[in-house]
């Protein structure tokens, strides 16, 4: 009766801790579904910031591309206004040449007007052509003289009249000229001005439009963290179910070993009884028989054992005057080719280079009930692959520096349940480990 009672006792525990194990997988993978919902939530919003910081680019773009057009056609007119006003510059220095001719014809006329004037005053005026007239020794001479005076006197007024238009030519230029330049380098100065102006405008365009590919940047790479999120999460969910698998099939062997230690135990019974029974039946004294073996159904440490050897160069908390919180503790040694052990038995849930973690384990373990994540970043070199199932003790990889790191280091975490990007369930690894 007891025995039978031991026996429904035994397959009772060994059920209850297969629910155990099946409820607890069960929960982590609704917290997993959870976060994987809440990651691709978070991942449609990027996309949208980063499709909405797309056309805001694309504005900036068109802009830049009109402000550059603009900037294009303004170094144009630029130019074609300094290559007028280097032709106006040369016709003003044709225009002083002329002035300068004609300048020089003025003052030779004024000294022969003025030569014509004071030979005028030294023989009296017009008593001297008068003189002239009359000193005819006839009257063909007299034609002569008087159509020579004549000419003197339209020679001297088309002299005077030559002086005058050179004057008035002379003023007329200048003041052409003066006008020309004028209206041309205020127009220079329009144009340079613009071209300030629309270089101001393209310094602030670019500096938007960098600024709009920096966001743009940094979504990316946020979406570029979700979904390595996701990739970890999809992974520990993949090596909860290998879990799921290797718990029942322990709990199998533990029942198969258990049923066989119970056959063992019985028969050693039996055999001590019938041993018993015959020692009575012949009247003799027989010393006890030794107590049957007491069973105990084997079961996983929940201590860890040290994934490496040397000191906590950092510990976990916080750290930096409280700027920082450390998910994990920071394992170095000096040397090379430190390896690194799985510190429990488990599931590699993720074996990958990681821009942060560099060459990085995530395993996945069931102890006791209660699942465990432990991670294992910086290393040199993984040796084990996601999916595979390891023993505590096996090797993983080698310490080394890869990743965000700044030195030679094994970085180990240990989540009491599943990883997530908030650390949430992190734990300080240092007492479970022994």
């Amino acid at each position: 009766m007891k025995q039978r009672v031991l026996k429904a006792f035994l397959s009772l525990s060994i059920c209850f801790s297969v629910f155990t194990y099946t409820s607890a997988h069960a929960q982590s993978l609704s917290d997993i579904h959870k976060k994987q919902a809440e990651n691709d939530a978070k991942k449609q919003k990027k996309n949208a910031e980063i499709k909405e910081v797309q056309g805001q680019q694309d504005q900036v773009v068109r802009e830049l591309e009109k402000i550059e057009s603009n900037l294009e056609q303004t170094k144009k007119d630029i130019q074609t206004k300094k290559t007028e006003i280097d032709n106006t510059k040369k016709e003003i220095d044709r225009l002083k040449d002329e002035i300068a001719k004609i300048q020089k014809r003025i003052e030779e006329r004024d000294a022969l007007l003025k030569e014509r004037v004071r030979s005028m005053y030294e023989s009296g005026g017009a008593v001297k052509y008068l003189e002239v007239v009359l000193g005819s020794q006839n009257f063909g001479d007299f034609l002569d003289r008087l159509i020579s005076l004549n000419m003197i006197a339209e020679s001297d007024k088309a002299l005077l009249e030559e002086q005058k238009r050179d004057k008035a030519q002379v003023e007329e230029n200048k003041k052409d000229v003066e006008q020309k330049l004028e209206s041309l380098n205020a127009k220079l100065q329009d144009l340079n001005g613009l071209n300030d102006k629309l270089k101001v405008q393209k310094e602030a365009k670019d500096r938007l439009s960098a600024s709009l590919k920096k966001k743009e940047t940094h979504l990316h790479e946020d979406v570029t963290s979700i979904e390595e999120k996701n990739e970890i999460l999809a992974a520990q969910e993949k090596a909860i179910k290998e879990e799921i698998a290797r718990a029942k099939r322990e709990a199998e062997q533990r029942k198969r070993e258990e049923a066989a230690r119970k056959a063992a135990a019985e028969k050693a019974a039996q055999k001590q009884a019938a041993e018993k029974r015959a020692a009575e039946k012949e009247n003799r004294q027989a010393p006890a028989p030794a107590p049957a073996p007491k069973t105990s159904t084997p079961s996983v440490s929940a201590n860890f054992i040290w994934p490496t050897k040397g000191y906590v160069s950092s510990p976990f908390g916080t750290r930096f005057g409280g700027s920082d919180f450390h998910p994990g503790i920071d394992i170095a040694e000096a040397g090379s080719g430190n390896p690194i052990v799985a510190a429990a038995d488990g599931t590699v849930a993720r074996s990958y280079l990681s821009s942060s973690y560099g060459n990085c384990v995530f395993v996945s373990s069931y102890i006791d009930g209660q699942l465990y994540t432990t991670v294992y970043a910086h290393m040199s070199e993984r040796m084990v692959s996601t999916g595979q199932s390891i023993k505590q003790g096996q090797r993983l990889g080698t310490m080394g520096n890869t990743g965000h790191s700044t030195g030679q280091h094994l970085h180990f975490e240990l989540h009491k349940g599943q990883w997530n990007y908030a650390k949430s369930n992190a734990v300080n690894p240092i007492p479970y480990l022994h």
